[in-house]
Parts: structure tokens; C-alpha cells; sequence
């Protein structure tokens, strides 16, 4: 604890007296709480809903958990006591807290609801997804008998396009009795925000925190080495990208062979459905001219004829193909010359 004036202590002390529940609290924590979160705890312990923005690793939960506190002061009398339900978007945080709260209160008065999982779903502190709220409201369950507060983390998900209509609808449909602990690290406007949960829940403090206890550093891992991703030359992080980064994106080197585009293929040749038979693809020549040579008759004779004997003959060309091995195209024509009278 750092030195204090005698006003501060003064006020510390007077504090202390007006609120003996979180000072309670405050003392049996392992470290000594931020101004931020014994302003979340003071307005709790006055009856009234909060808002606590502040960025993360700053230890935002402590106020749900003080919640949490309020409700098991006193204990269940008839089997009814005082409840408190932590709400998360994301089963893995649920799972999470509900193993935290198991070591602080044991397992019997710890539940955990999800859409795959149902663990002692009458318990006084239940920790459940926030779709599993809504629907406890809609169905008017008997688990709310009791409820106190309900502690919303990562409110900031009403700002969703498909599930934030879950945070609203949970929001505007509590009983008016229940306190609401609503947490973010990321909500940007957290005043417009809370003056909107006060119009629909009643008083609301808000409670803004920007001190970040826990440094957030961006670093690039470049050829197995961790390089800075802004400038920080001079002890202090900057907006301007580290120098070296920009170097090493600005060398070319050689393409790699495995990074080198393609060799593209030629096109397979396929056959037609007219010319495919029997698997093999068969070609017929056009017809062409015969060249001049001589003709043979059909009366034996035989006797040169002009260069266009096939002119006024009918004349035909025949082709084949050798062996599919050896590729070669063996051609030959003959002239039919009809018999004279």
C-alpha cells in the first residue's frame, strides 16, 4: 500500500465503516483490490445494478464474485436462500468458472448449466451459458425463485448480429429485483451504455477503468526470431511499424522452386461418341484428288492416260493405320476405270 495523506486515510477509513461487507471481502483476497474494483463492490453492497468496463487481465470478475459473495452471506434456511447465476457466451469460460467456484464454496452449492451439460442445475450459484437464461425466463422456471444477481460477462455481446438479442431480451425481462453485473473489456461506449441499463433496470453505476495492469505487446516471429511489431527503439511502444519488419518485407529473394507456379498440362485428347469404337479412336480422311498416274481399265488393257484420268472416274482413297506401336500411316489409292462398251 502506498503512503497516504491523512485525508486519504481518512476517507479510507470512512469507507471502510460505511461499507464493512466489501471491506470483509477486500481483506480475505490475496492482493490488494484496484480503486476501480472497490467502486464496483461499494455500489453492489448500496443496492444498485453495475457496469464495469475496463480492459482485460484488470480483474473485472472481482465484482461479479462479490456478487456472488452477497448472495451466500447468509444461509439457506428451509432449503431457500439467496441465489446468484454467472452467465457467459462461451461454454469453455463457463467450464472454467464453474471449477473456480467449486473451490470457493464446494461443490454442492456450485451448478453448471450448458446446451450438453447439466450439473446440479438447483444449486444457489449456477453457471450456465446465457441462452440457458433466456430460456429460463421464457419458461418462468422454478430455478429463478430466489435468483439476486446475475452476473453478464463479455456483455459486449448484445452488439452481436445473431445472439445479441439474447443479452437484450435477458436484460429487459429479469425480475426487477435482481441486480445486474454487467462486464466488458471491449464496450466503447460505456456511458451511452449505461444510461440505457438504467432507463430499463433502474439505477446503474458505471464504472470505467482504462489502467491495462497486464502489458499488451504484439510481436512477429520472423525466420525463428520474435521481433516487436511496432517501433519501440526507445523503450516506449509506438503507432509507427518496427523498421525492420518493413526491411525484411521489402527483400525479394529467389522463388522457390516448390512456390513457383505450376507447369500447366496440355489438354487430354478426347474422342467424340461418333468416332469412339470399341475404345479405340478411329479417323476417316477426307476425300482428296488422285494424283496423275496410270490407269488400269477393266477390260485389261492397259495404256497411258492424260493427268486428269480420275477427273471423269469414280475415284476413292483408302487409308489405315499400322500398329499402335509403331505409330506409322501406310496410304494407297487406286483409280476404277469403267469398262468401254
Amino acid at each position: 500500500m502506498t503512503d497516504q495523506s491523512p485525508a486519504e486515510r481518512y476517507a479510507r477509513a470512512s469507507q471502510d465503516r460505511s461499507h464493512p461487507i466489501t471491506t470483509s471481502f477486500a481483506a480475505s483476497q490475496r492482493f490488494e483490490l484496484d480503486p476501480f474494483q472497490i467502486a464496483g463492490c461499494h455500489a453492489l453492497e448500496d443496492g444498485r445494478s453495475v457496469l464495469v468496463a475496463a480492459p482485460t487481465g484488470a480483474g473485472k470478475t472481482i465484482v461479479g464474485e462479490f456478487a456472488i459473495h452477497l448472495a451466500m452471506r447468509e444461509p439457506a434456511v428451509g432449503g431457500l436462500g439467496d441465489k446468484a447465476f454467472y452467465t457467459t457466451p462461451i461454454k469453455a469460460l463457463s467450464n472454467q468458472k464453474f471449477r473456480e467456484l467449486q473451490d470457493v464454496y464446494g461443490a454442492d452449492e456450485v451448478g453448471l448449466l450448458t446446451g450438453d451439460t447439466n450439473i446440479n442445475g438447483n444449486a444457489r450459484i449456477v453457471v450456465m451459458t446465457t441462452e440457458v437464461l433466456r430460456n429460463m425466463l421464457y419458461a418462468d422456471s422454478s430455478a429463478l425463485r430466489g435468483l439476486r444477481y446475475v452476473v453478464m460477462d463479455e456483455v459486449h455481446y448484445l452488439a452481436d448480429r445473431f445472439r445479441g438479442a439474447v443479452w437484450e431480451e435477458i436484460i429487459i425481462h429479469l425480475p426487477a429485483a435482481v441486480r445486474l453485473i454487467s462486464l466488458s473489456a471491449t464496450v466503447s461506449n460505456a456511458e451511452e451504455f449505461g444510461d440505457w441499463l438504467d432507463t430499463v433496470r433502474g439505477d446503474t453505476e458505471v464504472i470505467v477503468s482504462e489502467i491495462r495492469p497486464v502489458p499488451l505487446e504484439q510481436h512477429v516471429l520472423v525466420r525463428g526470431d520474435l521481433l516487436p511489431l511496432f517501433d519501440d527503439r526507445a523503450g516506449i511502444a509506438t503507432a509507427q511499424v518496427n523498421q525492420e519488419l518493413m526491411r525484411i518485407r521489402s527483400f525479394k529473394g529467389r522463388t522457390s522452386r516448390t512456390t513457383a507456379e505450376p507447369r500447366r498440362r496440355a489438354a487430354p485428347r478426347t474422342a467424340t461418341a461418333a468416332t469412339r469404337r470399341l475404345g479405340t479412336v478411329r479417323t476417316r480422311a477426307a476425300p482428296v484428288r488422285c494424283a496423275p498416274r496410270t490407269c488400269s481399265a477393266s477390260s485389261g488393257s492397259t495404256g497411258p492416260r492424260s493427268s486428269n484420268c480420275c477427273s471423269d472416274r469414280a475415284c476413292s482413297r483408302r487409308s489405315s493405320s499400322s500398329s499402335a506401336a509403331s505409330g506409322a500411316t501406310q496410304r494407297f489409292s487406286r483409280c476404277v476405270v469403267p469398262a468401254s462398251s
